[in-house]
């Protein structure tokens, strides 16, 4: 037995798990991911699906990735890996280079046949040699093991083997020293209903573990530090899910039952999957013919007095266009959710992006403002969520909830929230006083909200449409001078929104002549940026916004008070472009990342020093 004297104690570590799109990398991934959040570590992950549905085996085009980070002050789920899990060779060929150096590589020896070598085109029969890595590389007999561990199984063989993936999950979990109850745990929730596969699973998990204990080679383990968490439950949690989440809390804090009417599009189809299934909590949730059908129902569903959402992609957000302004011109509370992905047309489907925001902002005819609000991160989905509904049903109007596939995906820890966490959502009703004289677009002269009146209400009887209607009576208008009234009255209607939203925050070092700036899904890693140059006497101050129209009241003034402006989005610059229109005294610079992958903290850093060194 291996005696554990090399062991690194580390603040937070980071495991990818990669293999064949069909290896169950993204079930062993989420199963160490909860393991972790359940021992107290804060979590957060990136599963990177290959944009091939069904890839050939073996190939370098189907390798499916899963990286997680795990341990204390935990942003991003890590520009590099301290621990490669390849489960053959394209997947070594494809990530070797997300590793550390020093790092730790967990190769399954049985699938490196030549065979194997050539479908990855390799050109010799050592993938390590040819490939230069000079890591500690463990050759584990995972395929030949898991065979060997339910051999009196009476499984057949391709059942066997996909068992490949629990048996290397357990080898990680004897690496980082993971209780292996919680995982035999998630297995049974998961095979509950398919006892015998539980058995074998649960049966290949402790085989891998218990290879990782008698292992005769020496091998760097882990030890994570761990904080002690404020007091109550904890889960791992994704974006999709979070978001879905937020939109039932919202329904609970108004008293509006949730509709949502919604078409499959990767990657937003979760967040239509997870409310399927609340029907115990009243929710009522569609799968419409098309994109079209799904808003327009939703818009049905608002007039009818419901928190109404629906949920898309970009392709998706585009079809939904007209139906949004629709939205805007009846005035009707609706939340329209787009979880961002690479484009143009069908683009990267699996892949992350930040493109959809001019989109957002600008893309429907005539003069259609909307509210365009973004979540910072898997678990700030709820909130936002919650945000978009609150403002979307208190303001009457359309908002756009901005999330993207990085943190629609992936998953933070995430700390359950009390109900009195969150505020009560006033529906502004037709007062009594104005029963009489009440017409469908009289307006409270404040926020000028107009009032929801509830199909079913006696006395309010009313018809919305999407043509213009005369301010006083809502009656149809083609008057010109009525019509710039009320494209006036519903772009200051959302500028006033800004009155309802928290000031912009400055991180980092304030006193800094420098500001870095994100918005949206970034947050993990500009946030980290900013630490690092911090911590490396570079100072710089850090603000990310969530709120994009309108923007916080102390937006503007607070980027002028800086001498330097930096804006780093994953697209071509959108955001800056914004900032830059209402802002024409100030040198925006920018930093732009479109791959489909998230930034790397590292692109930041030297992205932002070579800024900082222009003279």
């Amino acid at each position: 037995m291996l005696e554990k004297t090399n062991v690194k104690t580390l603040d937070k570590v980071v495991v990818r798990f990669s293999g064949d799109s069909g290896d169950g990398m993204q079930l062993a991934g989420n199963i160490f991911t909860n393991i972790s959040a359940g021992v107290g570590n804060q979590v957060s992950t990136f599963p990177d699906y290959p944009a091939e549905i069904r890839a050939p085996q073996g190939s370098l085009s189907g390798v499916s990735g899963f990286q997680v980070s795990v341990g204390s002050n935990v942003h991003t789920p890590g520009d590099q890996c301290d621990v490669l899990v390849a489960m053959n060779p394209a997947a070594l060929k494809q990530h070797y280079k997300f590793l550390k150096p020093g790092g730790v590589i967990l190769l399954d020896i049985d699938s490196c046949k030549e065979a194997d070598l050539k479908k990855a085109l390799y050109q010799t029969l050592d993938p390590v040699k040819e490939l230069g890595i000079t890591a500690q590389v463990v050759e584990v007999p995972i395929t030949s093991m898991t065979k060997a561990a339910l051999a009196d199984s009476g499984m057949d063989n391709r059942a066997i083997l996909k068992c490949r993936n629990i048996f290397a999950l357990g080898l990680v979990c004897w690496l980082f020293d993971r209780p292996l109850e919680a995982a035999d745990h998630m297995l049974h929730n998961k095979f509950a209903k398919k006892p015998a596969v539980y058995e074998a699973n649960a049966k290949v998990l402790h085989a891998g573990y218990n290879y990782g204990e008698n292992i005769h080679a020496s091998v760097s383990t882990y030890r994570i530090d761990t904080e002690d968490p404020r007091p109550g439950i904890y889960t791992d949690i994704n974006g999709n899910t979070a978001t879905a989440w937020g939109l039932i809390m919202a329904s609970e804090k108004s008293g509006r039952p949730l509709y949502l009417g919604s078409y499959p599009i990767t990657p937003a189809t979760d967040i239509l999957h997870e409310l399927a299934k609340r029907k115990d909590l009243g929710v009522k949730a569609c799968q419409m013919e098309d994109e079209i059908a799904g808003i327009c129902s939703a818009i049905g569903a608002s007039f009818a007095g419901d928190l109404a959402a629906t949920s898309t992609s970009g392709p998706g957000l585009a079809l939904k266009s007209e139906a949004i302004g629709l939205a805007v011109i009846a005035e009707l509370p609706l939340v329209v959710i787009d979880v961002q992905r690479g484009g143009p047309s069908t683009g990267l489907p699996t892949k992350t992006e930040q493109t959809d925001l001019m989109q957002a902002l600008y893309g429907r005819n005539g003069e259609s403002p909307v509210v365009v609000v973004a979540a910072a991160s898997p678990t700030d989905c709820f909130t936002m969520a919650f945000e978009a509904s609150r403002i979307a049903i208190e303001h009457m109007t359309p908002v756009i909830l901005l999330t993207d596939a990085f943190i629609g995906n992936g998953s933070s820890a995430w700390r359950i929230p009390e109900a009195s966490d969150y505020p009560e959502i006033k529906v502004k009703h037709v007062p009594d006083a104005l029963r009489e004289s009440w017409k469908p677009y009289l307006r409270d002269e404040e926020d000028l909200v107009r009032y929801w009146a509830i199909p079913g209400t006696p006395d309010l009887m009313h018809r919305l449409g999407g043509l213009e209607k005369d301010a006083k009576t809502s009656a149809i208008s083609t008057d010109p001078v009525n019509h710039e009234k009320m494209v006036l009255t519903r772009r200051e209607k959302v500028a006033r929104i800004a009155n309802d939203i928290p000031d912009v925050q400055v991180q980092g070092n304030k006193e800094a002549d420098t500001l870095l700036i994100g918005w949206g899904g970034t947050y993990g890693h500009l946030c980290t940026a900013a630490e690092e140059l911090n911590a490396a006497g570079r100072p710089i101050a850090f603000a990310h916004f969530r709120y994009i129209n309108p923007l916080p009241k102390n937006a503007l003034d607070l980027i002028r008070g800086y001498k330097r402006v930096i804006v780093a989005e994953l697209n071509t610059g959108m955001f800056a472009d914004y900032l830059q229109a209402k802002l024409p005294g100030v040198v925006i610079r920018r930093i732009n990342k479109i791959q489909g992958q998230p930034f790397l903290v590292k692109e930041v850093v030297d992205g932002v020093i070579n800024i900082m060194d222009e003279k």
